[in-house]
């Protein structure tokens, strides 16, 4: 049985997420790439505002690309992960709940993971045209001049996801 999670998340609800365990992605969840990542630890280092909450909100690895005609999205498929190792345990330190994209994690995001209660969620590489589908509506919220890895607030109803690092900090690629 698929489990539903609703983002921005009530954190109980993630004690009882296991890895491997196929999930839907329902509510709200932002974009955010390298370039978009540089700037928000900029932002944290001068103690400014950050452009969304991290605060139970989840960051997803995607550039989306622009809609075609008739459609709210281009392709909407997930980036390397990894690329995001340096970022992520400060995120998830102040209050991010969740990342998602595609491929392993290095040993201090897994730390991170059981230490600050959050989750890794995998998504399906090269089905950027099908995750598309599950779009309901994106918005670009921050870093226009970075095009596509801009930060966009997305909402999602149904979209397909895996746990890959729970919040005890089992892992699936292990």
């Amino acid at each position: 049985m698929m489990k539903k999670i609703f983002f921005p998340v009530d954190e109980k609800k993630l004690a009882n997420l296991k890895i491997g365990d196929f999930i839907f992605l329902n509510g709200i969840f932002y974009t955010c790439r390298d370039a978009a990542h540089k700037k928000i630890f900029k932002l944290i280092e001068e103690n400014k505002n950050l452009p969304f909450t991290l605060n139970h909100n989840l960051i997803y690895y995607v550039g989306p690309t622009p809609a075609p005609p008739g459609k709210i999205v281009g392709s909407f498929g997930p980036t390397t992960s990894s690329r995001m190792d340096t970022f992520t345990p400060l995120l998830y330190k102040i209050g991010l709940k969740g990342t998602m994209g595609k491929g392993s994690r290095n040993k201090e995001v897994i730390n991170a993971c059981r230490k600050y209660k959050a989750i890794y969620l995998i998504t399906f590489g090269g089905c950027g045209a099908y995750l598309s589908k599950f779009v309901r509506k994106i918005e670009l919220i921050a870093f226009e001049e970075l095009g596509a890895e801009g930060i966009y607030k997305v909402e999602v109803e149904n979209f397909p996801a895996i746990v890959g690092i729970d919040i005890y900090g089992n892992y699936l690629y292990k």
